[in-house]
């Protein structure tokens, strides 16, 4: 008896097929790794230029493109060296499920309108299992993808169709997945609600050390939201930071503590202002209201710094669909005292400090995003290449030894708080809605050990 031959195809494939009828492109066919099922196209600017991808981005009257939002980002000192970088990032997994480091990369590129190798490009990487991307997922999506794409690029000012590989790896390995996973918390986030309700938006926490890229992160997920018409905002807990005269009174309350001789560390911060400004940003849930939204500057008082002139803060409108609050100590819970002070000293009156936090900043927190890192001394590292570039690029930066010294003022914390937000998660989440993803020196997303 003759023996059935199978029809049974991979995920992946089925997905790029039905992707091929969707769009009427087989009359554009080229192998894609042999395989003859699968077909390859030059996308360009054809999907992208639909009327259909149109009505998600905002666009301008006077043409067609995006238009690109008003931002004050400067890439040098802000954890952008992905952009130029080629050093180093992390390639297919190895046979063992372990991933490898591909170090010293040639500058070649990699042709983006591939949808099957994009496709599988984004199905390697190493936080699909941790957001919960399946292959399907992905190919429902896959035109989403490829928007989120092109809109990042507009933003980085990158050339969609020649990216590197550490590019494209930060773009569909990190930036994208994480907005899909936010996009998801946001969707669960609302199913709490009925129709009519007044929906606060979503306030999602992100916690990682100072230099690790945050900032960047956040910027990049604001634009997407934007770009989709979802109305965000963004804070910092920088924000939040005393006022100059706040910081001398501080001071003089604690001599000879270095920890709270400068702003950083808890006890430095205006709680009652935080709380403020929170609980107005989460009730702006209609159309017309408005607030501004507080900055501090970090150049005031020779780097001292100060709150900057309300007159200067950006103004965002309702209704708000997603808050992005990020910080360098979100979530860090207080210890005992004979805890801290094997650590530093100096530490124990931070911690008590550290008590109140909870109710002025994590409580207001729905999900979070954690990004871990191995070794605090990266922190160090970090800190220094952001002030090299900015003393490259013609502006003040601090000396090796300041820098040094300004990150020693951190390390404590770090050292007596990283530990149990790593193993506990954030003061007060729910671990079903924390994204935890560990980073290498480089920044790069890395599978958990």
């Amino acid at each position: 008896m003759a023996v059935a031959t199978s029809s049974v195809i991979s995920p992946w494939q089925a997905t790029l097929q039905h992707y091929n009828n969707r769009f009427y492109l087989k009359d554009h066919p080229s192998p894609c790794h042999s395989n003859p099922i699968c077909n390859t196209f030059n996308f360009k600017r054809r999907i992208l230029s639909s009327s259909k991808f149109n009505d998600h981005v905002v666009t301008d009257s006077s043409s067609s493109k995006l238009s690109p939002i008003e931002t004050h980002f400067s890439i040098s000192g802000c954890g952008c060296s992905w952009i130029q970088d080629n050093s180093m990032v992390h390639d297919s997994a190895t046979s063992n499920g372990t991933w490898k480091r591909c170090s010293a990369l040639p500058a070649k590129t990699v042709d983006v309108s591939s949808v099957s190798d994009l496709f599988e490009f984004i199905c390697s990487g190493p936080l699909v299992d941790k957001i919960g991307i399946t292959p399907e997922k992905v190919g429902q999506s896959i035109d989403k993808w490829l928007l989120y794409g092109s809109q990042l690029c507009r933003l980085f000012q990158l050339n969609e169709l020649k990216l590197t590989i550490p590019q494209k790896a930060r773009l569909y390995h990190y930036y994208i997945p994480v907005f899909v996973w936010c996009d998801d918390q946001i969707a669960l986030h609302n199913s709490n609600f009925q129709d009519g309700d007044d929906v606060p938006p979503l306030v999602i926490g992100f916690s990682a050390p100072q230099g690790c890229g945050k900032t960047t992160l956040v910027f990049a997920l604001d634009y997407l939201f934007k770009t989709t018409k979802r109305k965000s905002a963004t804070i910092s807990i920088d924000d939040f930071y005393l006022t100059a005269q706040g910081q001398a009174k501080l001071r003089e309350e604690n001599p000879g503590n270095a920890l709270l001789e400068y702003r950083g560390n808890a006890g430095s911060h205006d709680l009652p202002f935080s709380v403020e400004t929170l609980e107005a940003l989460t009730k702006l849930t209609k159309d017309g209201m408005k607030m501004k939204v507080p900055r501090y500057d970090k150049s005031a008082y020779s780097g001292r710094g100060d709150r900057a002139d309300a007159t200067t803060w950006p103004e965002v409108e309702g209704p708000l669909k997603v808050i992005l609050f990020e910080g360098w100590m979100l979530g860090f819970k207080s210890l005992p005292a004979e805890v801290v002070k094997a650590v530093d000293p100096q530490l124990e009156t931070v911690n008590k400090n550290l008590e109140a936090y909870y109710d002025a900043w994590d409580k207001y927190i729905n999900a979070w995003v954690v990004i871990k890192i191995k070794d605090p001394s990266y922190v160090y590292r970090w800190r220094l290449q952001a002030e090299i570039a900015m003393r490259q690029a013609g502006k003040a930066g601090m000396s090796d030894d300041e820098v040094n010294d300004f990150v020693s003022r951190y390390l404590p914390a770090y050292k007596a708080y990283l530990p149990t937000l790593y193993a506990e998660g954030p003061s007060g989440s729910d671990p079903d809605r924390v994204l935890a993803i560990d980073i290498d020196e480089e920044r790069n997303p890395i599978l958990a050990n």
